[in-house]
C-alpha cells in the first residue's frame, strides 16, 4: 500500500466518523466510587409549576403513566426494566442507569412526588428500576398530552378527579370558555398492544385553537451523542409515505397535511400520537431549551459540568383539535423502538378489512450523515445477525459470526490482496534497488517502478481494495448500533463489556480527564494494538531500518499514523463495533498465515 492511498483511506475514514460528530463524544458514565453530590441548581428536579397539583398513577407491566391535575395532562412516563419479576419488558438497565441509582437516588425516584393510586394515597415513590421517557421537570405546557392553546396559561389549569381505576384515569378541568375533560386507559390486553395507552379528549364549548402535545423525551445517548428525530406519517394516492422533520431552531409549523400520526423520537425511544378520527390540518414543532427542560444526565457529574443541559434542548409536537363537540380518540404509543414490539403492535391494530396498518415500525430511523448509503449494508447486517443470534442466543457471538461470515465471502478478494503483498514483500529488495538507483531522478524511478510491477503481474495497490471494500460494512455495521434498540443494554462479557452500544469500560474515576473522560476502555487500545502487528506482520519494507528507502520510512510512518488514527477515532464508539473491527483484523491475519504456511504461488 503506497503513501497515497493510506493517505485517501486515513481521509476517507476520518472524514465520516468526523462529520457524525462522534470524535470527542459524551460519554456513558460509569463510577468507581461515589461522587459529591452536585451543587443543588443543577440538579435535575421539578420546576416549581411541577410541584403543583396531585400525581396520579396507573400502571401496567409495560408502562407507568403518572397524571397530574395541572393541566390534566402526563408529567412523567416510566418505562419498567427488565428484570426477572418483569419479564415482559424490553428495556434494559445501562450505565447511567446505574450510576443515578447509586450515586443520584434523589433524582432517581419514580415518581418524582407521592402519588395515588386506585388502592391508596400519599404512596412514595421507588428509587430505581425505570427508565423516564417523559420527564424533564418542564413547565406544565411541556408535559405529555397537554391540551393547549396560544395561551401558556392552558397548561396550568387544575383539573379536578372524576374517576381512578386500576388501568383508566378520568379529569375533568374548566376555563371561562370550556370543560375539557380526559380519560387515560391502557386496552384490555396490554401483552396484545405493550406500550400503547389510549386518550380521548372531550370538549365541551370553544374548541378552537386547542392543541395536543407529545411531551418532551428524554435525551439518550446514541452512540456517544442525542440523536433527537421527529417524523410524520402521511398517505398521499392511498400510497402512505414517511417524512422527517428537521430540528428547528425555534419552532415551525408543517401546514396543509393532515398526518396519519405523528412522531417525537430520542433514537432508541419515542412518542407516537396516532388520532383515530378527524383532526385538524397540519401540526407545529417546538425547541424545549436545555435549561428549561433539563435531562436527567446533567445530574451527572454536574460539579464538572459533564452533561451541560444546554447542550441538550428537547422537541414538542403538538396536533391541532378539529373544532367540534365530538370526541377525540388518540392512540399512543410510547415506548422503545424494538422491531419485534412495533411489529407486535402493527399486527393487533392492522384491520385486514379496510387494509388498514398503523405502520408503527416505520418510526425506525437509521442514523447518521450517510445514512441513505450504509442503510442497505445495516439491514443486510442485521439480517445475518438476526439468524445467528437465534441459533447462539448472544448478539456478541453473533457479531463475531458475522465477521466471519463476511470474511468468507470475501474470502477470493482477500486471497488475491494477500498473494499481491506476499509478492511484494518477495520482490521487497529489488524495488529498493531500483528507488536507490533512481533517488535523483523520481520521475524515472516510477517509471521503472511501474514497468517492473507489469513485468511481475503485480499491483502495488493491490493490498488496499479490500480495506476499501469493507469500508461500507464498517459504516453499515456504525449505524446499525446506532440504529438497533434490540442491542442497546446488551452484556457480551459481564463486568467489561456490558452494553453493545457503548464503549466498553475496564475501570473508571470520578475526575473527567480529556479525552478520555471518567472510563477506560480497552477493545480499541487492543485494536490499534492488533492494526499494528497486522502492518509489521504486511509490510514488504526490509526488516532492517538501515536498508530502508525514503518512501520506505515515509510508508512505515502513515501507517503508524493509520493506527494511532484508528485508535483514537474508535476509542468512544460503541463496543459492538470494536469487537467487528478486531475480529476482521484478526480472521485476516489469520487469513495471512495460512496462506503464507501454504506457500500459495
Amino acid at each position: 500500500m503506497d503513501k497515497k492511498s493510506i493517505i485517501f483511506i486515513i481521509v476517507l475514514t476520518a472524514a465520516f466518523f468526523v462529520i457524525n460528530n462522534v470524535l470527542f463524544p459524551t460519554r456513558e458514565v460509569h463510577r468507581s466510587s461515589q461522587p459529591p453530590e452536585p451543587a443543588p441548581q443543577k440538579m435535575v428536579q421539578s420546576t416549581p409549576a411541577a410541584q403543583e397539583g396531585e400525581l396520579y398513577v396507573i400502571e401496567n407491566s409495560y408502562q407507568q403513566l403518572v397524571i397530574s391535575s395541572l393541566g390534566g395532562s402526563i408529567a412523567e412516563i416510566n418505562l419498567p426494566l427488565q428484570t426477572k419479576e418483569n419479564p415482559h419488558s424490553v428495556v434494559k438497565e445501562i450505565g447511567i442507569d446505574r450510576t443515578l441509582k447509586k450515586d443520584y437516588p434523589k433524582s432517581d425516584i419514580f415518581p418524582l412526588r407521592p402519588y395515588q393510586t386506585a388502592e391508596g394515597s400519599a404512596l412514595p415513590g421507588k428509587v430505581g428500576g425505570y427508565y423516564p421517557l417523559l420527564r424533564r421537570g418542564i413547565p406544565a405546557e411541556y408535559f405529555g398530552l397537554a391540551v393547549l392553546t396560544d395561551d401558556p396559561g392552558a397548561g396550568k389549569t387544575l383539573y379536578r378527579l372524576k374517576r381512578l381505576e386500576k388501568n383508566l384515569i378520568e379529569l375533568e378541568g374548566e376555563t371561562d370558555n370550556r370543560r375539557v375533560t380526559k380519560i387515560f386507559s391502557f386496552p384490555e390486553d396490554p401483552h396484545a398492544a405493550p406500550y400503547c395507552f389510549d386518550v380521548v379528549v372531550r370538549v365541551d364549548g370553544d374548541a378552537r385553537g386547542l392543541m395536543l402535545t407529545t411531551g418532551v423525551p428524554e435525551v439518550e445517548m446514541v452512540s456517544g451523542s442525542s440523536a433527537p428525530i421527529l417524523k410524520y406519517r402521511i398517505t398521499r394516492g392511498q400510497k402512505p409515505s414517511i417524512e422527517k422533520v428537521d430540528l428547528p431552531k425555534t419552532s415551525t409549523t408543517v401546514a396543509s397535511i393532515q398526518p396519519d400520526w405523528i412522531c417525537n423520537s430520542n433514537g432508541f425511544f419515542g412518542v407516537i400520537l396516532d388520532p383515530r378520527g378527524d383532526i385538524a390540518s397540519g401540526f407545529t414543532v417546538s425547541t424545549v431549551p436545555g435549561a428549561v427542560a433539563p435531562t436527567r444526565l446533567s445530574t451527572i457529574d454536574a460539579q464538572y459540568d459533564l452533561y451541560p443541559p444546554e447542550k441538550y434542548p428537547g422537541y414538542d409536537m403538538r396536533l391541532p383539535f378539529r373544532p367540534t363537540s365530538q370526541a377525540t380518540h388518540v392512540r399512543v404509543f410510547a415506548g422503545p423502538f424494538d422491531t419485534a414490539i412495533l411489529k407486535k403492535v402493527d399486527q393487533t391494530y392492522t384491520d385486514p378489512q379496510t387494509g388498514y396498518n398503523p405502520d408503527y415500525v416505520a418510526c425506525q430511523s437509521f442514523h447518521g450523515w450517510f445514512a441513505f448509503i450504509s442503510e442497505p449494508f445495516a439491514k443486510f447486517l442485521f439480517f445475518l445477525m438476526q439468524i445467528f443470534h437465534f441459533v447462539t442466543r448472544s448478539w456478541g457471538v453473533s457479531i463475531i459470526l458475522l465477521t466471519l461470515a463476511l470474511r468468507l465471502m470475501m474470502y477470493p478478494l482477500n486471497a488475491w490482496s494477500i498473494r499481491s503483498t506476499i509478492k511484494m514483500q518477495k520482490i521487497a529488495p529489488k524495488i529498493s534497488a531500483l528507488q536507490e538507483k533512481y533517488k535523483k531522478d523520481p520521475k524515472k524511478m516510477q517509471m521503472e517502478m511501474m514497468q517492473f510491477y507489469r513485468e511481475n503481474k503485480i499491483n502495488p495497490l493491490g493490498g488496499c481494495f479490500p480495506l476499501l471494500i469493507q469500508m461500507p460494512f464498517l459504516i453499515g455495521m456504525f449505524d446499525l448500533l446506532k440504529s438497533s434498540f434490540e442491542l442497546r443494554g446488551v452484556s457480551f462479557i459481564p463486568g467489561w463489556i456490558t452494553n453493545l452500544t457503548a464503549p466498553d469500560v475496564v475501570f473508571s474515576w470520578n475526575v473527567p480527564i480529556w479525552f478520555f473522560g471518567t472510563s477506560l476502555h480497552l477493545l480499541p487500545i487492543l485494536l490499534g494494538a492488533t492494526m499494528y502487528w497486522q502492518q509489521k506482520i504486511s509490510s514488504n519494507a526490509p526488516k532492517d531500518t538501515k536498508f530502508l528507502t525514503d518512501q520506505q520510512k515515509q510508508q512505515k510512518m502513515m501507517g503508524n499514523i493509520m493506527v494511532v488514527v484508528f485508535t483514537v477515532l474508535f476509542y468512544h464508539f460503541p463496543s459492538g463495533l470494536n469487537i467487528y473491527w478486531l475480529s476482521s483484523i484478526l480472521l485476516g491475519i489469520l487469513q495471512q498465515w495460512w496462506m503464507t504456511k501454504s506457500k500459495p504461488s
